[in-house]
């Protein structure tokens, strides 16, 4: 069992209600990342029956330390792996789109405004310097099945080391509504761990994933933890049968002509 924890004093970290805890449940025998893990798994299970969805994606990414804040309509189909973004925001107009095998494996992206938009629709390596700019990682690592692979392949590593927190909220507050919260702490930077905290929130009805925030470890005793990732699924549609066109640039409804 994870360490559940009883809130008594309400804080608030990116809009999220946070807080101290004064009751937890005595610690487990086996290591405190194994019933997180098979929570990310059952999840993962209940991924692998989508074939589609649509989702409100919103992400933050510390980038050659710049941290690059994007909100975009995603569609996204598993099988082939297909990928359509709209951006809002300062990108706004934005679109993007990846097929895997087609293209030659390269993006597709039509720029809406500025400089860029006249030159129409270009493809891109998916790891070129002008994508790699504004991601941490490839698009082929985006979407909810792939974060909770992500994790899992992370924690299961981790898993074989000590130095380590682990504690369960049952009532984090985010947006109005309330979530399941795991979060993952090491308390000393090492090379093992990737990040210093981690923000797990799942959905009490779907068990699927909304928000994963990852936390670089301080600069100093006396500094906070350094934002590093941040992303977060809104109004996730799923299995929502998304035609062929959904990822074709010959859809009228985008601009990629």
């Amino acid at each position: 069992m994870l360490k559940t924890c009883l809130w008594v004093i309400i804080g608030l970290f990116n809009g999220i209600s946070f807080g101290t805890h004064s009751v937890c449940a005595q610690e487990q025998k086996e290591h405190p990342l194994v019933p997180l893990i098979n929570i990310a798994k059952a999840s993962l299970e209940k991924m692998n029956a989508v074939k589609d969805y649509e989702v409100l994606f919103e992400k933050k990414e510390l980038v050659n330390g710049k941290l690059i804040e994007q909100q975009m309509l995603m569609r996204l189909r598993e099988e082939p792996f297909s990928v359509y973004l709209k951006f809002a925001g300062e990108n706004a107009g934005r679109e993007t789109l990846f097929v895997v095998g087609k293209n030659q494996n390269q993006l597709r992206v039509r720029e809406s405004n500025g400089v860029a938009s006249l030159v129409g629709t270009v493809s891109l390596a998916i790891d070129s310097a002008m994508v790699t700019a504004e991601n941490r990682h490839p698009i082929t690592r985006i979407g909810v099945k792939n974060l909770l692979l992500l994790l899992i392949e992370r924690w299961e590593l981790e898993s074989k080391y000590g130095e380590i927190d682990v504690k369960y909220f049952p009532n984090a507050k985010m947006d109005g509504e309330v979530y399941d919260a795991y979060q993952v702490t090491h308390p000393v930077p090492r090379k093992q761990f990737s990040f210093h905290r981690t923000q797990l929130f799942i959905d009490k009805n779907t068990r699927l994933p909304v928000r994963v925030i990852n936390l670089g470890f301080p600069a100093s005793p006396d500094s906070n933890p350094v934002l590093i990732e941040d992303y977060a699924y809104k109004n996730l549609k799923l299995n929502v049968g998304l035609p062929d066109v959904a990822f074709s640039e010959d859809n009228p409804q985008y601009s990629f002509k």
